[in-house]
C-alpha cells in the first residue's frame, strides 16, 4: 500500500516466486545490515535505501529490480525503489509485505518464509 501511494509498483510473494523461476531478478534488501545478516531472501543484496549508488545496481536499466524492507508499513523499500526509478530503471517493484509481513506456516522449518528460503538460518519468528 505504501509503495502504491509512493508511485511504485508492488509484487506479491507468490509473483516474486514465479518471477524468480522465470527470469533474472536483482533482489535488494534495504533493512539494516544486522537484520539482513539474520534473515534475507537468498541472493538478495543489502543496500542502504538512501545512500546506494547507481553503480550498485545492474548496468541494464531494463533489469528487474525488487526491493523489500521489514514490513508492509515500512517506507524504506518504496523510497529506495523511487531512487532507482530516478536513476532511469524501468522495471522496479517493492515486495508488498516485506520480509516480516510473511508469516511462517506452522509446518515450515525455521528459515523458510512461505516457500522462499531465508539465509542464514532464521528464527521461527523474524523481527
Amino acid at each position: 500500500m505504501i509503495a502504491l501511494l509512493m508511485g511504485v509498483r508492488s509484487i506479491t510473494l507468490e509473483a516474486l516466486q514465479q518471477a524468480m523461476q522465470s527470469h533474472a531478478l536483482t533482489i535488494i534488501d534495504v533493512n539494516a545490515p544486522l537484520s539482513w545478516a539474520r534473515a534475507h531472501i537468498p541472493g538478495a543484496v543489502n543496500l542502504d535505501p538512501n545512500a546506494y549508488l547507481e553503480t550498485d545496481l545492474p548496468q541494464d536499466k531494463a533489469a528487474s529490480l525488487v526491493f523489500y524492507c521489514s514490513n508492509p508499513m515500512c517506507r524504506k523499500a518504496p523510497t529506495a525503489a523511487r531512487r532507482a526509478k530516478k536513476f532511469g530503471y524501468t522495471d522496479v517493484r517493492v515486495l508488498s509485505a516485506g520480509i516480516t509481513g510473511q508469516s511462517l506456516p506452522a509446518a515450515s522449518p525455521p528459515g523458510v518464509v512461505r516457500g522462499i528460503g531465508v539465509h542464514p538460518d532464521a528464527a521461527a519468528e523474524i523481527h
